[in-house]
């Protein structure tokens, strides 16, 4: 005779981001982090004197590319690349533009990169403990600088790690293998950005100039890469 488990045995732990399972698990963020890995890649590089920050975006044959941003602008000196639902990274971007707006009324300067990203986390992790919401799934890598280039990873659990080459989404798996073996600490601009489109080719393996977005932060300064300079780079990996 089949024995039937109760339906709070099966499924209780699950139905609330506050609930530990008894192996002390917490399924709701897990989902989210499924949402990351199932998304299309980023890839952020730090070099010499900035952050380059490239990603993939899904496109269907009729859709505006330009309706999809995986990179956007936060402040002069700070860009994100996001990776899972665009709808939750559209909130958190619009909440840390206005903290960092915030930092400037307030002590006229920009912010700290690392003190907005802790910022981020904190909500990020508020989200895990509290009934009635779910995560963000969303995982972010931020750029900036402000004495010297920082990238960071945050991961819908609030999570927090700086990295110097990293990416996230369905192909982190093989292009981290590419900048494992071929970051160097100090590179230029020009080899930073082929080594981050080289781990983005790599991870995404049908990747076009039309699906492809990248921003830089270089000096201190956020700039979108034109089409035109991003098409001359990526003939060398489409």
């Amino acid at each position: 005779m089949v024995e039937i488990q109760p339906p709070m045995k099966q499924m209780g732990y699950d139905r609330a981001s506050v609930v530990f399972s008894p192996e002390g698990r917490m399924y709701q963020v897990e989902y989210a982090r499924k949402a990351v890995e199932k998304a299309t890649t980023a890839v952020g590089v730090t070099f010499s004197n900035g952050v380059v920050l490239v990603a993939a975006r899904s496109l269907q044959r009729l859709l505006v590319p330009e309706s999809v941003e995986k990179i956007s602008k936060i402040d002069e000196h700070i860009g994100v690349a996001s990776c899972g639902i665009l709808a939750d990274s559209r909130v958190l971007i619009d909440y840390a533009r206005i903290r960092a707006q915030i930092n400037r009324m307030n002590y006229s300067e920009p912010i700290e990169i690392s003190t907005l990203v802790k910022d981020i986390c904190d909500r990020k992790q508020r989200f895990t403990q509290m009934g009635g919401i779910r995560p963000f799934g969303v995982a972010l890598l931020l750029g900036g600088m402000n004495d010297t280039p920082h990238l960071y990873e945050t991961d819908p659990s609030g999570t927090l790690r700086e990295w110097k080459a990293h990416a996230v989404g369905r192909g982190a798996k093989d292009a981290k293998k590419v900048l494992v073996e071929e970051f160097k600490d100090g590179m230029s601009r020009d080899k930073a950005i082929e080594l981050a489109l080289k781990a983005l080719k790599t991870g995404e393996k049908k990747i076009t100039l039309r699906s492809t977005e990248m921003g830089i932060i270089e000096n201190g300064k956020f700039s979108y890469i034109d089409r035109n300079a991003l098409k001359d780079v990526m003939k060398k990996f489409v």
